[in-house]
Order: structure tokens, then C-alpha cells, then sequence
């Protein structure tokens, strides 16, 4: 009796795994949908289109990225989370996503256990830039006229629970800075109003503060990485410019469901990281700034896994949290 037990269970669970296969072999037979969680002109949406604009001669249907900002991207990894594991609607995120696990008090979905990691596809670090009527040329110079305002400098960020705010964050810590926090929905709306002179600083992803960088429509202060970038190698890091121990990147990656079968998790990242180890596509991502990744679903979980706690700590050191 139990010999037929086991039995039958095998040959369930082997009619499971076939079934799956075949599911992963032909998908997909319709549009796939690839959430964005900030508004279009953004980092994250240009390499979400960027992806989407090639896997139709993969798989041979429509791609089309839709753009759902909003608290700090918790909106659109919600809508995620609710989805059918069938993978025709994945997610396009940044670090935010390991980030609101220790941020926010309150979520209705759990960041780690909803989702599965598909691959991690670049990494950019974070710069830090003035509206370029601010006095100041340096990072010691921001610092001392930022002390001088008991009022605080207005600082802009892509959202509350975004990589952009938590290094804000853990700058206004480590200078003693007074900052006022100011989130926008997004890299687009946040860049304007810096340009503008209506917001005083941001840390931005570099890929996005890049062009105006360039053209002198805002200031570079200082990189927040572990080495300089070539697309802007005057530019010292925060180490350099006198403060160590404050590194910061945004990422860009790929979720599905938690529910999505591995079969098909593992086909959908081939398809898509042979896509980015195309020669055009590798110099799109590296002229943005970017490191190229293309992690495979377990190199990316490890990736999270790492994210979490380090995030974790920024946060508790920072102080930040969202109700």
C-alpha cells in the first residue's frame, strides 16, 4: 500500500514537471505585459523598453511595458505580486524592491517570498548632483553650506523607499546635513524640477543625470561608488571627496510571480540574457553607465539575499522609514 503510494506521488510529481515544460516550451502564445514602477523617460523604464523592444523576434509575440508609479514602487510590485504565474506579466525593478522590506511598516505583499528573481540584468551607482545655482563646487563646500541653513536643503528623490532616498538619507546621517525630503514619482519629473532650480540636490542614477551632467544643466558633486566612472572621471567618489562608507547603486532586474514554475523562470531568463549579451545592447547598457550582469535566477536570489541585509542596516543607521 504505501510502495503504491509513493508511487502515485512520483508519477504526480512527474506529470507535473512534464506539464510544466511543455507550458515553458510554448509560451507564450500571447502579449506579455512588463510592469514598470516609475513613469516613462526613467532609467528603469529605458532598459524595461529596451528589453521589450527585442523579445518580440524571440518569442514571437508583443511585448509592452506599462508604467505603474507610485509609493515608492510598492504600487506596481503589488499588482505583481496579485498576478497569475503564467508569465505574461513580469516586473522590471531597482533596488527599491530589497529596500521596503525594512522601510515600510505596512505592505501588502512580502518582497521576497512573492516574487520569483528572473535575472539581474546591470547595476548603476548613484551620483550626486546640485541644482547648478547652488554655490558650492564640492562636497565639503555642499556640506558646510548645507549646515549654514538651519531651514535644510531640499533634497529630491525618485520616491520614498528608493534607492535615491536612502542614500539620501544616509548622507544627511553621516555629514550631520539638515535635508528636507522631497519624493517625486520617478527620475523624469524629479530631474525637471532640479534643472529647474526648484529642488537644491539628489542622488540620481548616473545613466540618468548623465546628459545633463554633460551639457552643465546640473552639478556632479561626488559618485557614490567604489571607483570612478569613465563617463565622468572627473568626478571623484564620496571616499574621495571625504566621505567613506557611503556606496550606492541602483539595479535593474526581472521578477515574475513566486508562483511562476522554474521551467519557465529558467526559459524566460535565457531568452531574455541572450538579449543582453547582444554587442548592441551591452554598449546601450554600458554608455548608461552601467555594469552588465545578466545573473542567472539563483545568482540574482543571492544578489536579493545580500541586498536585504545590507539595505537593512542602511535604513537602521539612516533612520528612515515609511508609514
Amino acid at each position: 500500500m504505501n510502495i503504491s503510494l509513493t508511487l502515485a506521488r512520483l508519477l504526480g510529481a512527474l506529470g507535473v514537471c512534464a506539464l510544466n515544460l511543455t507550458f515553458a516550451a510554448d509560451f507564450p502564445d500571447k502579449p506579455v505585459t512588463l510592469i514598470v514602477p516609475y513613469p516613462a523617460g526613467g532609467a528603469t523604464d529605458v532598459v524595461a523598453r529596451m528589453v521589450a523592444e527585442k523579445l518580440p523576434a524571440v518569442w514571437g509575440q508583443p511585448v509592452v511595458v506599462t508604467n505603474r508609479p507610485g509609493a515608492g514602487t510598492t504600487v506596481a510590485a503589488e499588482a505583481l505580486a496579485r498576478a497569475p504565474g503564467d508569465g505574461y506579466t513580469l516586473y522590471v525593478t531597482t533596488a527599491a524592491h530589497t529596500i521596503s522590506a525594512s522601510l515600510y511598516s505596512k505592505l501588502n505583499y512580502d518582497p521576497i517570498k512573492d516574487f520569483a528573481p528572473i535575472t539581474l540584468i546591470s547595476t548603476i551607482p548613484l551620483v550626486l548632483v546640485t541644482t547648478v545655482s547652488l554655490p558650492v563646487n564640492t562636497l565639503q563646500e555642499l556640506i558646510a553650506y548645507g549646515q549654514t541653513h538651519k531651514d535644510g536643503l531640499s533634497m529630491a528623490s525618485t520616491g520614498n523607499g528608493t534607492p535615491q532616498h536612502l542614500a539620501g538619507e544616509l548622507f544627511k546621517a553621516k555629514s550631520g546635513t539638515p535635508l528636507v525630503h522631497v519624493p517625486y514619482k520617478g527620475d523624469a519629473p524629479m530631474l525637471t524640477d532640479l534643472i529647474g532650480g526648484q529642488v537644491q540636490m539628489a542622488f540620481v542614477t548616473l545613466s540618468a543625470a548623465l546628459p545633463y551632467i554633460k551639457s552643465g544643466k546640473l552639478r556632479a558633486i561626488a559618485l557614490a561608488s567604489d571607483k570612478r566612472a569613465d563617463a565622468i572621471a572627473e568626478v571623484p567618489t564620496m571616499a574621495e571627496a571625504g566621505m567613506p562608507g557611503l556606496t550606492a547603486a541602483t539595479w535593474f532586474g526581472l521578477f515574475g510571480p513566486a508562483s511562476m514554475p522554474q521551467a519557465l523562470v529558467n526559459k524566460i531568463y535565457l531568452d531574455v540574457s541572450s538579449i543582453v549579451a547582444e554587442p548592441n545592447m551591452t554598449r546601450r547598457l554600458l554608455e548608461m553607465g552601467g555594469v552588465i550582469n545578466n545573473s542567472s535566477p539563483q545568482a540574482f536570489r543571492e544578489v536579493i539575499d545580500a541586498e536585504v541585509k545590507n539595505w537593512s542596516e542602511a535604513v537602521r543607521l539612516s533612520g528612515a522609514r515609511v508609514d
